[in-house]
């Protein structure tokens, strides 16, 4: 067993040598996985609190567990930023790595003091899922239960870092959220106020999508952008990914595709293929399929 061991453990650090575009060796640590889940779960815990804790909390103590929380993830934010900052800065040229700990500490001050304005807009993303859902009870119903509140609080929360410039971490929370729901939002997209995803399941949504105000989806939609050959790479960071304007509805499993524009107050409708701008207050639907039924008694 032993001189097996050793051979096959041959086999593979030779592989290490042919396949060395997926080796990460003789460098500095990537930012952890693991550690990102632990602080999204406890940074949602100030976004929601009360929500994300089992200690019970009231008005009197608020000030005090808020400060704890920050002043325990703050520095460990600062840990993961500063390594994912180095990963970049080994990947350019024009980067200097001695200035990396300082550009993750104002990320981290910036993240945190963009909290209460990402408060503000989840508030309107409980209140849109709790009005526009008849089978939810409570808010507090929306934030327990519901795939789509997490998903896009997280988004929210992953997009700060992503428009600071910070590599890997953005993904690796969202990520994290598309694992726990179901939900695929980069975050790059940038989405507005009262954004409700109902049963959200399936839901797709690419780097450079824009979403207005009161947009409602339905699971299995995706707003995504159409096939590059694997030749082209200059379409990094240009626009590929649909604008959803303020106020429209997008019924299931709905493929919306490339840098389009579907008007306000348009409803798209279950099943359907978008690939040109829709006039805004416009219904699109397909026709109806044809039911073969069969009655094996007859």
């Amino acid at each position: 067993m032993k001189k097996d061991l050793n051979n096959l453990v041959n086999k593979i650090t030779e592989s290490y040598k042919n396949c060395g575009a997926i080796n990460h060796v003789d460098v500095l640590n990537l930012p952890s996985r693991a550690e990102i889940q632990i602080l999204t779960l406890d940074i949602l815990s100030i976004v929601f609190p009360g929500f994300y804790t089992e200690t019970s909390l009231t008005s009197d103590s608020l000030n005090s567990f808020t400060k704890k929380i920050i002043e325990n993830t703050h520095d460990r934010l600062v840990v993961q930023v500063d390594r994912s900052l180095r990963y970049a800065c080994k990947r350019s040229k024009d980067c200097l790595d001695n200035s990396c700990t300082e550009n993750a500490i104002t990320c981290a001050r910036l993240f945190f003091e963009a909290i209460p304005e990402i408060r503000e807009l989840v508030t309107k993303d409980v209140d849109a899922a709790y009005k526009g859902d008849p089978a939810c009870f409570s808010h507090e119903e929306v934030i327990v239960c519901y795939p789509g509140i997490f998903a896009v609080t997280v988004q929210r929360l992953a997009n700060i870092l992503y428009k600071l410039n910070v590599p890997l971490i953005p993904r690796i929370m969202t990520e994290f959220a598309h694992q726990q729901t179901g939900v695929d939002i980069h975050p790059g997209a940038n989405i507005g106020e009262a954004f409700f995803m109902d049963h959200a399941t399936g839901v797709v949504i690419g780097e450079t999508v824009i979403i207005g105000k009161n947009v409602k989806l339905y699971q299995g939609v995706t707003l995504g952008a159409k096939s590059f050959p694997s030749t082209v790479r200059d379409a990094r960071g240009k626009k590929r990914h649909p604008t959803i304007e303020d106020n429209v509805v997008i019924y299931a499993n709905a493929t919306i595709l490339g840098d389009i524009t579907i008007g306000k107050g348009a409803v798209i409708g279950g099943n359907t293929w978008i690939t040109n701008d829709v006039a805004p207050e416009t219904t699109i639907s397909i026709e109806h399929p044809k039911l073969r039924i069969r009655n094996e008694n007859k």
